[in-house]
């Protein structure tokens, strides 16, 4: 085989291929600084006014003697989670603790532990583990201390706009479990509880951070208004409200604009059970609900590998496939995996059986970033069922399994597959978790060829601080079995002479991939488990392999190993190509 990382000559492009445009784009990141201080204030303010009489007396109202319908909870939930409520304990991200030593009321082991009780999205898991009879019980007992803890005074978790949406959108859908009881007083306490939620997010809902938390608010008020009695008024008040809230969360290719496949399947997922909500009372859903849905599936598609899960992007694990499908399949929306997208910042491309994801876009703004990653120009290859190259993942992810600190280390450049230069992000991640300087623009050039696709990227997350770009070249072949790519440091017109500095090339290995060098030491076979053989080759550098680790869709780290080619950026610039071809 002919194993150097050389670009043949390419023929001449077709008309585009459909979903594809030629050309140039450039991507701009507006000045973004996170939340001012007004913003802060205002938010701080809206929460202190809960606590007034005055809100207390706007919660108060009739309450309704039962829910209009109960809809369908299509989505998968965990069925692990589920069995270990079985037996009287919480199960989320590793972390195990007894039921019975839960306090509603106090300080949570985690926030993000503490979304999942207060949002109640534990009911799914447990509808997935247990019938009515088995899980009502459970769920009663729960309900019981939640409401003893928060029913009477709105606060800060439980009552956080998006954890309201999240528990209006359960309590209905999943009210046979904490709604069989006989106790009349019980079933009085639920339901007003219900009622007085929806009010609470009548005033709330647009205060909820814009994005997947505002989506959230909006869609549990819509639900409250379609399934309580007498509501017509917030149901048209609540589908204008949605309507805003789906804008201001995706761009308008689909993508959500906090770049997460994690967040995209939440804001997915909302609609679904919202569409639930409208099936079930025969009634229309709104065109603007079914169109969002339809460009948003397809973005979520883009990231899809070949065994059904989703790619390590901003935070991300590898989503589960069966969790994929079920979100889909509860739209109802059939459609093909978008293959580029501009604002969303993902590329995909598909040949043979080989699925190649590029991030082609600068992270996330800072407010919207909790967990975003300086993972600029990285890649993702699949093979088939099987992961290749990947990237680490699992920083939104952080719990018993994945500490703050690994966390902080998962959303570094180093993390992903891409060239690191001086050891340095390409985006800044600060002490206090938000994204600082780096990356402003990316300028990418797509086409596809005869013989395969070709697309050149550069980004100027390094010209600030060392004064080069990073420009990557990929060409992939039309059978999928051949991927060159090159890598080059170019001086930035906009800088002073750069340094010579050091740059290290990391390909992260799936944990079923097994490597070993080469005799010249300049290539590594790559032997998927029970799987295809593939060559990497370097044209310069020094290769190593090391020490890794992948974060699986549940939040538990997996050990693995990484390809990492060594080498020096010379003042006048340097390139790196290599080849990464499927021999078996």
């Amino acid at each position: 085989m002919n194993d150097q990382p050389t670009f043949p000559p390419q023929k001449a492009p077709p008309a585009p291929a459909d979903g594809v445009e030629d050309g140039k784009r450039l991507i701009r990141l507006s000045p973004d600084k996170g939340s001012s201080l007004a913003e802060r204030l205002a938010v701080q303010f809206h929460r202190l006014t809960w606590r007034t009489p005055l809100h207390t007396m706007r919660l108060k109202g009739k309450y309704p003697l039962k829910l209009l319908a109960v809809p369908k909870d299509a989505i998968l939930g965990d069925a692990r989670a589920g069995h270990a409520m079985r037996t009287g304990h919480f199960l989320f991200r590793g972390q195990k603790q007894a039921i019975d030593d839960v306090d509603f009321a106090g300080p949570m082991p985690s926030l993000a532990f503490g979304d999942y009780l207060h949002s109640f999205s534990w009911l799914r898991d447990l509808s997935i583990a247990a019938n009515r009879e088995q899980g009502a019980p459970i769920a009663e007992k729960i309900m019981r201390k939640w409401l003893a803890a928060h029913a009477d005074r709105p606060s800060e978790p439980a009552w956080r706009a998006d954890n309201a949406g999240w528990r209006l959108l359960f309590w209905s859908s999943h009210a046979p479990l904490i709604l069989s009881s006989g106790d009349l007083v019980y079933r009085s306490l639920v339901l007003n509880c219900i009622a007085r939620t929806a009010r609470h997010l009548d005033r709330s809902a647009d205060k909820a951070p814009i994005g997947i938390p505002r989506l959230v608010a909006w869609g549990g008020l819509v639900a409250a208004g379609l399934l309580l009695p007498g509501g017509g008024p917030r149901r048209a008040f609540g589908e204008a409200g949605l309507r805003r809230a789906i804008e201001g969360a995706f761009y308008t290719d689909g993508g959500t604009i906090s770049r997460s496949p994690l967040s995209q399947t939440e804001g997915i997922a909302l609609m679904a059970m919202v569409r639930a909500v409208y099936d079930v009372m025969r009634e229309d859903v709104p065109s603007f609900l079914t169109e969002a849905m339809g460009r948003t599936v397809p973005a979520l598609l883009g990231l899809m590998h070949g065994d059904g899960g989703l790619g390590s992007w901003q935070g991300g694990g590898a989503v589960d496939p069966a969790l994929v499908e079920s979100v889909v399949a509860a739209t109802g929306i059939r459609t093909r995996p978008l293959r580029q997208a501009r604002d969303w910042g993902y590329q995909r491309i598909s040949a043979g059986s080989t699925v190649v994801q590029i991030d082609a876009a600068p992270p996330p703004v800072a407010r919207l970033a909790e967990a975003g990653c300086a993972s600029t120009g990285a890649i993702e290859v699949s093979d088939g069922p099987e992961r290749l190259i990947v990237n680490c993942g699992g920083a939104a992810l952080a719990g018993v399994l994945i500490p703050q600190q690994l966390a902080h280390g998962l959303r570094t450049t180093a993390a992903h597959s891409t060239l690191v230069l001086a050891d340095s992000n390409s985006t800044a991640i600060l002490p206090d978790g938000t994204l600082g300087r780096g990356v402003t623009e990316v300028e990418l050039h797509r086409q596809e060829l005869q013989n395969g696709s070709r697309l050149e990227l550069s980004h100027d997350g390094y010209v600030r601080r060392l004064g080069f770009i990073h420009r990557r070249l990929l060409l992939v072949s039309s059978d999928g079995k051949d991927i060159r790519g090159e890598d080059m440091l170019l001086p930035s017109e906009r800088r002073k002479r750069p340094a010579p500095a050091p740059y290290a090339l990391r390909f992260h290995l799936a944990p079923l991939v097994e490597a070993s060098m080469t005799a010249d030491g300049q290539g590594a076979l790559l032997r998927i488990d029970m799987g295809a053989l593939w060559q990497f080759r370097c044209g310069a550098g020094q290769l190593t392999i090391e020490e890794s680790l992948w974060v699986d869709g549940d939040g538990r780290p997996h050990p693995t190993h990484q390809l990492v080619v060594s080498a020096t950026a010379e003042t006048g610039g340097s390139s790196l190509g290599w080849l990464l071809k499927r021999v078996g």
